[in-house]
């Protein structure tokens, strides 16, 4: 059963922009108390400086004290980069980097544009309307990830239906807890297969090269969570992305017709949208000071990443979506040991996306009430009706 809940202040939105009280926490003084989704009671940052303070410090905040979902697999963090700490998240890190830089993730551009094209030709071939998350926002980044991990894209709709229930917070925890048991069960039967026969993906890969370092756990857990993080957070870019452009007509055209914005374009709408709400809370692992707030060891903070990427001290007029703006150096990708991984790689999927959608279709307008995604980890959209 999912029902309503109450959003905590971090996680609430109207439609693209935080909460008004956000800018005015930024204006006051210290730290806010919060309660966060799974009942902790932890100090919000929204200012950007507080903020990077905080992720660019992983040994006064760590990542690795947040209680597990109730009924979740025991070994749920093994491998999970978002809760392990150095020296531990280093190493697992290390093994992944040379798969994500820019010029490994450029070898991928002729197939992520022939993916890109094929969902175009089917779309135009169904003629509109559309459900632009159905068609085109969510299959793409979820097609990239399975040929690059190794995982059949035709078990998505499965491992869709658990990314969204774990995302969910409407979901009662030991629901959430169940079907992440569940993903690491179905990750686990992929592992198996790769050890037993490795592939050219880099599922194969961290077999061949670093069976000997990787114990079945972690190998389990590093592929789950890039397996959910390279297309849930993309997806819902995608998606809102598009909703924002086109209700900026302007912004629109200069992404259509000018090839020279993609990139800052890209950069503008991830520090506009900012996606995912807070990433993990962080623990408090000796008493310490952040904007005059004095935090004792074993307390919790969270990171407002919408609230800060608004901040002033970021940009100039930060309520306002200007793609033709100098990249800034937001958080929506994070900072610090913990900075996306994937970031070369969700970049260069919305840099060929967003263009090339808008050019296929220059008339492509929404054609009925978007349904925005609210209680969930990333911020999105379920639904956007589109035509031309």
């Amino acid at each position: 059963m999912t029902g309503a809940i109450a959003l905590p202040l971090h996680m609430q939105r109207d439609r693209y922009d935080p909460p008004s009280r956000m800018a005015e926490l930024r204006e006051r003084p210290g730290l806010e108390p919060v309660t966060t989704p799974l009942g902790l009671r932890a100090w919000l940052a929204t200012r950007y400086e507080d903020v990077r303070e905080i992720l660019g410090d992983a040994q006064r905040f760590s990542s690795a004290g947040l209680p597990g979902l109730p009924g979740a697999d025991p070994d749920e963090r093994a491998g999970n980069l978002l809760a392990l700490d150095p020296p531990d998240h280093t190493r697992l890190r290390r093994l992944l980097t040379g798969e994500f830089t820019v010029r490994r993730i450029r070898r991928l551009q002729p197939r992520i544009e022939q993916i890109v094209t094929e969902h175009l030709d089917a779309m135009e071939q169904a003629g509109p309307p559309a459900d632009l998350v159905e068609r085109f926002a969510l299959p793409i980044p979820s097609l990239v990830i399975c040929e690059l991990l190794g995982v059949p894209y035709a078990d998505r709709g499965d491992f869709h239906r658990r990314a969204a229930i774990q995302l969910d917070l409407t979901r009662p925890l030991s629901e959430r807890g169940a079907v992440a048991a569940e993903s690491r069960a179905y990750m686990g039967t992929l592992v198996d297969r790769a050890t037993a026969d490795p592939g050219d993906d880099m599922l194969g890969m961290l077999v061949r090269e670093h069976g000997a370092d990787l114990g079945r756990a972690e190998l389990i857990g590093v592929a789950s969570l890039l397996l959910i993080a390279g297309h849930e957070t993309t997806a819902n870019m995608l998606a809102l992305g598009t909703l924002a452009l086109l209700e900026n007509p302007g912004q629109a055209a200069a992404v259509r017709e000018d090839p020279a914005v993609t990139a800052p374009a890209v950069e503008e709408l991830m520090r506009f949208l900012s996606v995912v709400h807070s990433g993990m809370p962080r623990q408090v692992t000796r008493d310490t000071e952040v904007a005059g707030t004095t935090l004792r060891a074993g307390e919790f903070v969270v990171v407002s990443l919408p609230a800060a990427d608004r901040d002033r001290a970021l940009v100039e007029d930060p309520d306002r979506l200007d793609v033709g703006r100098a990249a800034s150096p937001h958080v929506a990708f994070g900072h610090g040991v913990h900075h996306c991984l994937g970031a070369p790689l969700a970049r260069m999927e919305m840099a060929i996306a967003f263009p090339a959608l808008l050019r296929r279709f220059p008339a492509l307008a929404v054609a009925g009430e978007p349904e925005f995604r609210s209680a969930a980890v990333v911020y999105g959209l379920r639904h956007l009706p589109v035509s031309w």
